[in-house]
């Protein structure tokens, strides 16, 4: 038998070692001993970047598509409500909440896993930044509102919402229907006097609300709402979305009794018809 030389022996050890290398790495990869490129650059925090209390894995995405550069934190007080099963996808009742927080100008909500993420957008004015509605929810998602404050932060709170699903693709009922030609944007409400002096506002507003994505069936829905006193001042504005639910209901809580106990409620929908109320006590 032919003995092979010690410098050999190394020299076949090393290529050896060198071709088991790679295969024992995939196999059981250490990401604290793993080699980043020279020309890699580590990821760099946003700013006020936290950690979702609601572990959502679309959150990044949320956080881009909506707040850009702006500085973003999660406040418990910022309160989303809603049932923790939903029994109906196209009516789920929501309430968010940010009366807690002092300066809140501007309240969107949005909703993680909806094929249409964001349902509303809400400037309180005269209101508290409260507000309840209802929603469609395509499958259980975190439900999320974000209040921004007088100094350009945007405050985030949310629930997760488990829903059976379907409620953004399916048609409204009232598309099927030739009545909601004739009531389109019929506005029914009422005022109540709040104990604290302010004014309790609950409407309805007939309208399909279709998101387009039933077959067939185009987005329709309304655009718009503005709410004004009888003497012509704006106090609160909602601009409802796709997701919003048919015949959408709106609850607001103004902070003052309204001059004249009545208020003013128009709007238009994203096909340009008009919405032209008055709602009293």
């Amino acid at each position: 038998m032919r003995l092979l030389a010690r410098p050999a022996l190394a020299w076949i050890t090393a290529a050896l070692t060198a071709l088991a290398a790679p295969t024992a790495l995939a196999a059981a990869p250490n990401p604290s001993t793993a080699i980043t490129p020279a020309s890699s650059t580590p990821a760099v925090a946003h700013p006020g970047t936290q950690a979702d209390p609601l572990d959502s894995p679309r959150w990044e995405d949320m956080r881009k598509t909506f707040f850009a550069d702006a500085r973003v934190v999660f406040d418990e007080r910022i309160k989303v409500s809603g049932p923790a099963v939903a029994e109906d996808s196209l009516n789920v009742p929501v309430t968010v909440d940010a009366s807690a927080v002092p300066g809140v100008e501007e309240l969107i909500v949005f909703a993680d896993f909806n094929p249409i993420v964001k349902a509303l957008r809400f400037e309180p004015g005269a209101a508290q930044p409260r507000l309840g509605f209802r929603i469609k929810l395509q499958q259980s998602s975190p439900v999320r509102a974000a209040a921004r404050t007088a100094d350009g932060v945007w405050r985030i709170g949310g629930a997760w919402i488990t829903a059976t699903g379907g409620g953004c693709t399916l048609p409204s009922i009232g598309s099927g229907s030739p009545e909601w030609q004739e009531r389109l944007n019929e506005v029914s409400g009422k005022l109540w006097p709040r104990i604290d002096g302010g004014e309790r506002l609950r409407m309805r507003i007939i309208h399909p609300m279709d998101t387009g994505l039933a077959a067939g069936i185009p987005a329709f829905h309304i655009d718009d709402i503005v709410i004004t006193d009888a003497e012509g001042r704006t106090l609160s504005r909602i601009q409802p979305l796709e997701p919003v639910s048919e015949n959408p209901s709106f609850t607001l809580d103004l902070r003052a009794a309204a001059p004249g106990a009545r208020l003013h409620v128009a709007g238009r929908d994203n096909n340009g018809n008009r919405i032209d109320a008055w709602v009293t006590r």
